[in-house]
């Protein structure tokens, strides 16, 4: 096993944080920097200025707009960009939906659909939750019958991240109720969010934000030709699609930074004695703790980069360890951060809890860390 970088992948890294320290603009680092709300036009503008660079699809096939870097140069460019503070690049097309496309769709629907994707053209949601089916995706109800050459969908999604963005949605939604299993008869569609009878609602969380909301489906007329892969099969594609959902949760760039600004803020604050916070050693001892973790988080996904450039095979079900222990570190820093906080910092600490509120979520989003549990436990350990 190495998991050491090579001379060329040392390189390509300088080259990656070269890139983003003069192209990313001045706005959306400090935006990033201080937890402010980024705005549709905010996460566009981040998305078409690599698309220019021809970088905002590293994972794509080099004939769509793909860069043919391996796995191990894609790791590089998302651990710089977590490093260097950049705006996310929204998942649902690019990492979600394009590569769906790209292994399921026709030849139709990669025409009309990738160069949208890749150009930040078109803003996607993701249409899988409802009330009463998150972890347990397959009891959803949401139904599609078709009549001729449509679809009518009815139902609710919920939780949908940034659906009051999005121009498109693509939605599980079951097309045959009389079958004994519940993985069947579920479809895959694509659905323009301008059709006449979907209502977005927004779903206020915690932290003040508007960034997930209800989806309303009435009667919406949906083309077939907007099904991906087989009718009745699209829980084929839902599995597909969340294996790359849960390799990049781990954000090591991320919280990499994350705790470099930790330090540094609990450096200059002071206790109730008068002395940094570094001095007292209960706070120093739990971050010292999430800092090894966090360099066992980076080693296991080094790991799997090593098995992955040995055999070109994409990871297990054990991969689940990576969106398990990764989005865990990302709570314990905003907990040890709101502990480091106080009133003379009131500016930070505003952002601060916006952010700890915020990341409660993390280990419930992709299939909540209990699941991500039992998977590994059934397919990688067999219990």
């Amino acid at each position: 096993m190495d998991l050491n970088y090579s001379q060329e992948e040392s390189t390509f890294r300088d080259e990656v944080r070269g890139w983003l320290k003069a192209n990313l603009p001045q706005d959306l680092r400090d935006k990033i920097a201080t937890y402010d709300e980024l705005s549709r036009e905010d996460l566009l503008r981040w998305h078409r200025i690599l698309a220019k660079q021809g970088w905002v699809a590293p994972a794509w096939p080099k004939e769509w707009g793909g860069t043919s870097w391996n796995m191990v140069q894609r790791y590089i460019f998302e651990e710089e960009c977590g490093l260097a503070g950049t705006p996310p690049l929204i998942p649902f097309g690019l990492s979600m939906c394009g590569p769906v496309i790209l292994r399921f769709g026709t030849d139709a629907q990669k025409k009309r659909f990738l160069p949208r994707i890749y150009q930040g053209e078109d803003f996607w949601c993701q249409g899988y939750s409802e009330p009463g089916s998150g972890s347990d995706l397959a009891s959803l109800k949401t139904k599609a019958e078709r009549k001729g050459d449509h679809y009518i969908v009815n139902g609710q999604k919920t939780w949908t991240t940034l659906g009051h963005f999005a121009d498109w949605i693509f939605c599980l939604v079951r097309t045959d109720s009389s079958l004994s299993k519940r993985q069947e008869g579920i479809s895959f569609l694509l659905i323009d969010m301008k059709t006449p009878g979907i209502t977005v609602r927004p779903l206020i969380l915690m932290d003040g934000g508007h960034e997930v909301n209800e989806v309303f489906f009435d009667d919406v007329k949906v083309p077939v030709e907007n099904l991906v892969f087989e009718e009745g099969k699209g829980w084929t594609v839902a599995k597909y699609l969340l294996g790359h959902e849960r390799m990049n949760t781990g954000r090591i760039g991320t919280s990499k930074r994350e705790l470099a600004k930790l330090k540094e803020f609990a450096g200059r604050q002071k206790g109730d004695d008068g002395r940094p916070l570094f001095a007292d050693a209960r706070f120093r001892d739990k971050l010292t703790r999430v800092e090894v973790e966090l360099m066992a988080l980076e080693i296991t996904n080094l790991r799997f980069l090593d098995q992955m450039r040995r055999s070109g095979q994409p990871p297990g079900a054990d991969v689940s360890m990576l969106k398990i222990k990764g989005t865990e570190i990302q709570q314990a820093l905003t907990e040890l951060s709101m502990q480091a906080a106080d009133s003379s910092a009131q500016e930070e600490f505003t952002g601060l809890a916006k952010r700890y509120c915020n990341f409660r979520k993390t280990t419930i989003y992709a299939g909540s860390n209990e699941i991500q549990r039992n998977i590994i436990s059934k397919m990688t350990l067999g219990l």
